[in-house]
């Protein structure tokens, strides 16, 4: 029986992998997980289940690809799960970093009072902004995935989760999910939701009623605090000093703190440099527009929760014209829902078009063109038009070719003979199998999602 040995002995594989994944997703996701090798296994060791289903689901072809490149055509990947890996910096994955994790409970100096427990600001968390109503999506996959992590193994790797994207997106939604689900594992655990607002508030009233000692104790003896739209704190400097203060000593207890901002930390110009670091020092994630098929997705379930009977024609109206606002989408659907209601009227295609015209933005109705989207996808990916047309079958070509097809179904809405016309008289039975076959890959390939969202984004643009 051959010997077992790990990787951290023989880096070549771990630096494969290394190599074809991007850094900070490596961080996330790899740096934490031991590998090993038992003949022609690898076994991938992950410090929870969670962690395991996701590298299954998002890098099971890399890890493949990587184990048989090293040892053999035979090779297989398994997982495992080790609780000695709950701690951040055990894996061999990359060097180790903070090796304190105790578990949320309810500790701390002496008891916070009652309102952080489930009343005050916290009480208002929304009941139906669970995991389980979050759509999810290529732009939002890495989020949603992140705030699980948390709420399944606070105070870990990812503390503080810095959540960053335009308004009306999901940031609060999965605000709301992380407090839901932690409230449900850990019932003791001291959980405290602030809006910027709520929380500048607070700060005056405490600091007017010379009562700073409660304020203080109330935020710092939480074990999971969940602050949303903090670029409302820019240029209130006594505010982002107690920020600071209380980020110190939440992330000195190891209690885990969720942030939510409208972008990035290093756009943060009026908030001072030791904070915005601070909020870089665990995991950040963005969450850009829904594509059409999560923005389908999303109405669907909405109609479903709010029993609107709204044919699909209807919903892929609704999505295909309401395009960077999840608030926007809802509100839409619930116009129509009104406006059918107040006419006495069933929901049909003609009346979302007359409820809607004062909402979608001017050019709405203005699609991208099959030669459009065949020339930009061209470019994107390095090649002619003729590239495009011609019968060559080199792998990145047809791949690119592949993504084009797919975009003129999606964007265009373009019928399959008339998409196989564009590219050279294709069969249209050629694509329906590029049409197929990218849409198989979305949700596991990361980085045909980033190509086909970034392409969708610059097409709908123009």
């Amino acid at each position: 029986m051959a010997q077992t040995r790990t990787i951290t002995n023989n880096r070549q594989l771990v630096e494969t992998l290394q190599s074809r994944i991007p850094t900070m997703k490596w961080s996330t996701w790899f740096s934490s997980v031991n590998f090993e090798i038992d003949e022609r296994v690898l076994r991938v060791i992950s410090p929870s289940a969670f962690h395991s289903q996701w590298l299954s689901e998002n890098y099971q072809h890399l890890l493949d690809q990587a184990a048989e490149e090293h040892l053999g055509s035979a090779a297989s990947v398994e997982y495992a799960v080790s609780d000695r890996l709950a701690s951040p910096g055990t894996g061999n994955g990359s060097a180790p970093s903070r090796t304190r994790t105790p578990p949320v409970a309810a500790t701390g100096p002496t008891e916070p009072p009652p309102e952080s427990n489930g009343s005050g600001p916290a009480s208002r968390l929304a009941g139906k902004y669970v995991f389980d109503n979050f759509i999810a999506g290529s732009s939002n996959r890495l989020a949603l995935a992140a705030a699980k992590a948390v709420a399944e193994q606070p105070g870990g790797r990812y503390n503080p989760l810095f959540i960053y994207g335009a308004a009306g997106l999901g940031k609060t939604h999965l605000l709301h999910a992380v407090n839901h689900h932690t409230k449900a594992m850990r019932p003791g655990a001291r959980i405290r939701y602030a809006t910027s607002e709520n929380f500048v508030n607070e700060f005056i009233d405490s600091i007017r009623r010379k009562r700073m000692d409660e304020f203080k104790q109330r935020y710092r003896s939480a074990n999971l605090l969940l602050v949303d739209d903090i670029q409302f704190f820019e240029g209130k400097e006594q505010v982002l000093e107690e920020v600071f203060h209380t980020f110190n000593a939440l992330h000195e207890a190891d209690r885990q703190m969720v942030l939510t901002c409208d972008r990035p930390p290093k756009d943060l110009s009026a908030i001072e440099e030791r904070l915005r670091s601070r909020f870089t020092s665990g995991l950040m994630t963005d969450i850009g527009p829904p594509d059409v098929e999560t923005r389908q997705a999303i109405l669907r379930s909405n109609a479903e929760l709010s029993k609107v009977p709204a044919p699909d024609e209807v919903l892929d109206f609704i999505a295909r014209h309401i395009t960077d606002n999840i608030r926007e989408l809802e509100g839409a659907l619930n116009r129509v829902a009104a406006y059918a209601a107040l006419e006495a009227r069933p929901i049909t295609l003609e009346l979302a078009e007359n409820a809607l015209r004062d909402m979608l933005p001017s050019g709405t109705g203005r699609r991208p063109s099959g030669p459009e989207i065949l020339a930009k996808t061209a470019v994107r990916y390095g090649f002619s038009i003729a590239d495009m047309e011609g019968p060559s079958r080199k792998s990145k070509l047809v791949l690119a070719r592949q993504v084009a097809m797919y975009l003129c179904r999606d964007l265009a809405n373009l019928s399959y003979p008339k998409i196989g016309k564009l590219f050279g008289n294709r069969d249209h039975t050629t694509v329906m199998h590029a049409y197929n076959k990218v849409q198989r890959r979305l949700p596991t390939d990361l980085n045909l999602c980033d190509e086909v969202t970034d392409l969708s984004h610059a097409l709908s643009a123009k």
